[in-house]
């Protein structure tokens, strides 16, 4: 094999070249024998002119080009370079092809040499990084990118990031490397061949497993780590003064800088476990909240022997906590302290469904690709834990058929000693401090099979989505698309899939004639009514939601009453029934094949135990199914609120029934708080016009044994932030929506030219925001301006705010999600805009159940329920804003209701005291420049 790489990189002015895209810079870096030989880069002149954002995006314009070369004057020098060489690049594809369309245009052949893709191989040999963007990559490997997007340099990091790429590969275990070669088949460049050589390699030498991995089942994995019996050595003794305090935290901290509300928590926390009392504190950004939380919980848990559990609601603040937090906290406590991260079981792989997996030939490219990842992540992992790795969508699907379960018939308990799940469960047995979420948390409540160990100290931070959290774990639902695919996937006999599969097995069995038995044709006909009758009941659904849901949008919500009279809604439940009939007739009918499979003892090849537990875990699903058909539309739970939510223009195929209880309080209170002897709940948003009785009343908490803290942010709020309300605006429910955003969107572009961008703005509907983007693009005024826009730019959340960082003049659309949960601290943002006070529509099916119940109990709903709720969002919306003492900005609140309601005070109240004015859009427009 040639030893001799070329890295290339491109500068385009757009995606396609068959649209007529140019290349505007080359640049080529030579690789030979593991170091870098040559380098070569030159700008390339383009008949077409470059566009305002690859401008803004690569620093070239048209009059760097005017004297460049034709890419037909550097084509024979690029010809050349790849001459018996890899193309390497970035995304090879698109390099690529432009390449190739350029060369042929110049009168050129195309190159037909082997490629690597350094994305697909940076999937391979790093199958936990965040992201696979040449910047992000770069970062983790410590690589110097000065210029992003200009191809000499982009070029230049490529190469170096290739020589890291390919020596972490080449020393992986032969063992590895022989897994990963029989499945690069499968991949969409060359690295076959790498790996080829890289086996070759290792067979004519001695190949020494590497420390710390060790071969088992054959697989290669990190050696587990023993678990040592942990001896109490002596209590640990809490920091009663100020001083002991300091001196704890500069054990972990070199420059410790004292925050009083982080000392004020710390107390309050300790107490709380000692006497035996709740407690909810809150407290402000940059208070330090967790090790003031943690701290005390480590003594506490050391000195009693009692475990303390601590749920959050997002992953990202677990894996804060595991890998920031919990080894500052191991430097300030001098006794030994074990803490485990504990996820659903589904959470962790299965080595002997994934070894199983190996064997099977019928890989697509995600299949492939992700048991590559997944065979060099296992010589890293020490959780086992699916989080860590960063699939595609496609792997997500592989992993369902890896992960951890309780199958019945892939059992073999020599894996046992290796199970990660197995193992972690083990480990929570000697922890003394266990994080996990507020979803497994209630999950824990309700299941006969207890994960969590028992326990009666909790910390719940992110406290602020408790209640919607435990709404969500009770909740129930059934969609048309879920349950067509399963009926789908289990088959008819003549369609090859499961029921199929059973079949060939069940030929296998010495079985006389059997009247209790259903022969597969009549089980056949059982599942092609199931469908007619599914189809039935959806068209029903959907019939019913077209005649009675409020008009307007695409996604059309109804809620279903108890006592729902609508002829529609009658002629579905007695769909129902006729299902749910089919779906118990089915399931008993499969069940007694199953059970005669196992009496049989048969001896079943691998294959066979998936299809047995394929067929299991079908009959647990329709049993679920029908089931949940009975609670949601034959028999509705009286304590819980039914809807259905359904796409207007794919109605059937995109319905989906919900379930969830309207008011969780009374159930908390006595399978949960009441049964605790200590839950501290914390967060930065908690109180309304300063008061915790909305979270004390919606969780179900009592006065009598909690107490309450408040604890400021350290933030100078008043030097750093300004409020400011249009008063030229109108009021949002006085005018039509289509005038409503014509309005804002004039202010929009005005406030932007004033700060530079570095604006983001924060809605309460899709609609609005799709229709204020539209308009802004319409204008064309913000032309020099990056829009990025939730729902409209491809990308996650964190994606998005990722990209809108990286450009100077950059605006941010977004909704729910935006309000909370993203950081963007320093001059990237200096500008929020809030468009409406972030109230649940009045229609919302939970909004409107809580609202009856309340009204019942003679009390307003809007007081009580809607208003708290939208200052606790409204407080989230805020703090997106300052995030560190040096940041400084606006918050631009466009709804001027906030000052022309009663109450309007409430939420102006719950924030920090800052400066507030209210004026006209040039008065507005002075006041930004000035300050900025």
């Amino acid at each position: 094999m040639t030893n001799r790489f070329v890295v290339v990189d491109l500068e385009t002015t757009g995606n396609s070249p068959k649209k007529g895209d140019k290349i505007i810079q080359f640049a080529a870096v030579v690789v030979e024998n593991g170091e870098i030989k040559e380098t070569f880069s030159s700008l390339v002149s383009s008949d077409k002119p470059i566009p305002l954002f690859i401008e803004e995006l690569t620093g070239l314009n048209n009059d760097m080009l005017k004297d460049a070369p034709t890419f037909s004057e550097i084509a024979p020098k690029i010809l050349q370079l790849l001459d018996g060489a890899f193309f390497v690049a970035h995304n090879v594809l698109f390099d690529l092809s432009f390449l190739q369309e350029e060369l042929i245009q110049s009168g050129y052949e195309g190159f037909f040499g082997p490629v690597i893709d350094t994305v697909e191989l940076s999937r391979v040999v790093f199958p936990t990084a965040d992201s696979f963007k040449l910047t992000d990559l770069s970062i983790q490997e410590g690589l110097a990118h000065d210029r992003p997007h200009q191809a000499d340099s982009d070029a230049y990091v490529t190469a170096e990031l290739f020589l890291i790429l390919i020596k972490l590969l080449k020393d992986l275990p032969e063992l590895t490397l022989r897994q990963l070669l029989k499945l690069a088949g499968g991949l969409k460049s060359d690295i076959s061949l790498l790996l080829d050589e890289y086996v070759l390699g290792k067979s004519c030498t001695r190949d020494m497993m590497p420390e710390g991995l060790e071969i088992f089942q054959g697989l290669v994995l990190r050696k587990k780590e023993e678990l040592e019996e942990i001896q109490h050595l002596a209590d640990g003794i809490y920091p009663s003064t100020t001083e002991e305090k300091e001196a704890m935290f500069q054990k972990a901290f070199k420059d410790y800088e004292k925050r009083d509300g982080q000392v004020q928590m710390l107390d309050h926390v300790y107490s709380a476990f000692k006497e035996e009392r709740h407690a909810l504190i809150e407290a402000g950004t940059g208070v330090g909240k967790s090790l003031a939380y943690l701290l005390p919980a480590a003594i506490f848990a050391n000195n009693t022997n009692h475990k303390i559990v601590v749920s959050t609601y997002t992953t990202q603040l677990q894996e804060q906590l595991l890998t920031k937090d919990i080894p500052l906290l191991k430097k300030m406590v001098d006794f030994p302290l074990e803490v485990v991260l504990l996820k659903g079981r589904h959470h962790y792989i299965s080595l002997e469904k994934f070894h199983q997996s190996l064997y099977e030939e019928e890989d697509n490219y995600d299949t492939s690709l992700t048991k590559m990842q997944i065979l060099v992540w296992l010589t890293q992992t020490i959780t086992g834990d699916y989080e860590e790795l960063n699939l595609s969508s496609g792997g997500l699907l592989y992993w369902n058929r890896i992960k951890n379960d309780s199958s019945s018939f892939v059992k073999d308990r020599s894996w046992l000693s290796h199970d990660f799940y197995f193992l972690t469960r083990q480990r929570v047995n000697d922890a003394k401090i266990i994080i996990t979420n507020h979803s497994l948390l209630m999950a824990d409540l309700n299941a006969e099979n207890s994960i969590l160990p028992p326990f009666e100290f909790v910390i719940i931070d992110e406290a602020h989505h408790f209640e919607k959290a435990v709404g969500k774990s009770f909740n129930q639902s059934i969609d048309y698309l879920s349950i067509r695919m399963l009926i789908s996937q289990f088959g008819s006999t003549d369609q090859r899939q499961t029921f199929y599969e059973l079949e060939q097995i069940f030929k296998k069995l010495p079985i006389e004639d059997d009247d209790q038995l259903l022969h597969s044709f009549q089980i056949n006909e059982m599942i092609v009514e199931l469908q007619f009758e599914l189809d039935d009941l959806f068209r029903a659904i959907a019939l019913f939601v077209k005649k009675n849901a409020k008009k307007g949008n695409q996604r059309l919500i109804k809620r279903v009453t108890h006592d729902e009279s609508a002829k529609e809604w009658h002629s579905a439940v007695a769909s129902a029934e006729r299902c749910q009939f089919l779906l118990k007739d089915l399931h008993e009918t499969v069940c007694k094949w199953v059970e005669l499979v196992k009496s049989q003892q048969l001896t079943l090849d691998y294959h066979q135990k998936i299809t047995m537990n394929e067929v299991i875990s079908f009959l647990e699903e329709i049993e679920q199914i029908r089931n949940q058909m009975k609670n949601l539309i034959i028999h509705p739970l009286p304590s819980h609120v039914t809807w259905i939510e359904m796409d207007g223009r794919a109605t059937q195929n995109l319905t989906s029934i919900y379930s969830q209880p309207v008011i969780i309080s009374e159930f908390l209170k006595e399978h949960f708080f009441d049964k605790k002897k200590s839950a501290v709940l914390t967060s930065a948003t908690m109180t309304v016009n300063q008061s915790f009785d909305y979270v004390l009343d919606s969780l179900g908490i009592g006065k009598e044994n909690c107490s309450t803290l408040q604890i400021p942010s350290p933030f100078a709020y008043k030097e750093q932030v300004q409020v400011l309300i249009p008063e030229d605006l109108p009021e949002i429910n006085k005018v039509p929506l289509s005038d409503y955003v014509a309005a804002i969107t004039e202010h929009i572009i005005s406030i932007a030219e004033a700060t530079k961008g570095r604006m983001l703005i924060l809605f309460t509907s899709y609609d609005m925001l799709k229709k204020t983007y539209d308009l802004i693009k319409e204008s064309g005024l913000l032309d020099d301006y990056v829009l990025f826009a939730q729902g409209i730019t491809s990308g996650s959340r964190s994606r998005l705010t990722r990209n809108f960082q990286r450009f100077e003049k950059s605006i941010l659309l977004g909704t729910s999600s935006f309000w909370e949960g993203i950081d963007i601290p320093g001059e990237a943002l200096s500008c929020l805009i809030i468009v409406r006070l972030p109230f649940t529509p009045p229609d919302d099916p939970i909004a409107e159940a809580k609202g009856e119940l309340i009204q019942a109990k003679g009390q307003n709903p809007f007081s009580k329920h809607s208003l708290p709720e939208a200052v606790l969002r409204f407080k989230q919306g805020f703090g997106r804003l300052i995030r560190k003492k040096t940041d400084r900005g606006f918050v631009i609140i466009f709804d001027r209701r906030i000052v022309t309601t009663t109450y309007g005070k409430a939420f102006l109240k719950s924030i920090p005291t800052v400066p507030v004015k209210t004026l006209d859009i040039n008065e507005m427009l002075t006041v930004i420049e000035e300050w900025l």
